[in-house]
């Protein structure tokens, strides 16, 4: 930073990342336990972050959980959309992401290849 405004954009920017955050009316949750940041869950909840961003997605809640027990699974990430059974994908990685959101987020079209659960609710 060599500025006032770029301090002031990244505040801009973070403030922004957190809301996405916060509000919602879809879920997406990534696995954040010691197993899922070995695996590279830090990347993808970025890309996550930033796909929303890019989609200008502001109605999806992006939260972080431990580990669940499947590390050979890891990086886990659940789509929970209101009145649809909650998926989780398994071994994600910042690549499949986009599939994810423009498919499942945005279309509603489960990313099959990448399912290693299906929780009706």
């Amino acid at each position: 930073m060599k500025s006032l405004e770029d301090l002031k954009a990244l505040r801009e920017k973070l403030q922004s990342d957190m809301k996405v955050r916060r509000e919602a009316g879809t879920k997406i949750i990534i696995g954040m336990g010691t197993c899922g940041i070995a695996a590279g869950a830090r990347e993808v909840m970025a890309a996550i972050l930033d796909e929303l961003s890019l989609q200008n997605l502001k109605d999806v809640q992006v939260q972080q959980t431990g580990c669940i027990g499947m590390c050979e699974k890891e990086v886990l990430v659940d789509v929970v959309k209101p009145g649809e059974p909650r998926i989780t994908y398994g071994k994600v990685t910042p690549k499949d992401v986009k599939k994810i959101i423009v498919d499942h987020v945005m279309h509603g079209k489960i990313v099959e290849e990448l399912v290693v659960g299906k929780i009706e609710q």
